[in-house]
């Protein structure tokens, strides 16, 4: 099977004429996941991804089938969450709602003990 994929990724390459895969996406570094991406036109704000980003994108115009997600949702987004109910609970706290300050409280925690564990769980 790994043969197969192997196989399907030259072939795009071949007819694409795209840079070729030294490695898996997953084992090489960022630094190399961006010299390859920026060979490729399709692909903009190279310097603006992370690694996962760069990942997906890279996957996409190679035609790789992505596997879906482990625990939802990126790092990104959950610490982009947490920051907005922060922000929300101390509105709520300066405006002396101590019941949305609370829930709001609670929420960011929430979110804060997922980051950790998809934190493990990409350990």
């Amino acid at each position: 099977m790994a043969e197969e994929i192997k196989e399907e990724v030259q072939e795009t390459q071949e007819a694409g004429g795209l840079p070729p895969l030294p490695k898996k996406l997953e084992k090489m570094t960022i630094k190399e996941l961006r010299e390859i991406a920026l060979q490729i036109p399709e692909i903009s704000g190279v310097h603006g991804m992370n690694k996962e980003e760069l990942i997906s994108a890279l996957k996409k115009v190679y035609g790789i089938e992505e596997a879906p997600r482990k625990v939802g949702g990126s790092m990104r987004e959950l610490k982009a969450k947490i920051q907005k109910f922060r922000e929300l609970a101390e509105k709520a706290r300066a405006e002396k709602d101590w019941e949305r300050y609370e829930r709001y409280r609670r929420l960011a925690s929430r979110f804060k003990k997922r980051t950790r564990k998809l934190a493990r769980a990409a350990a």
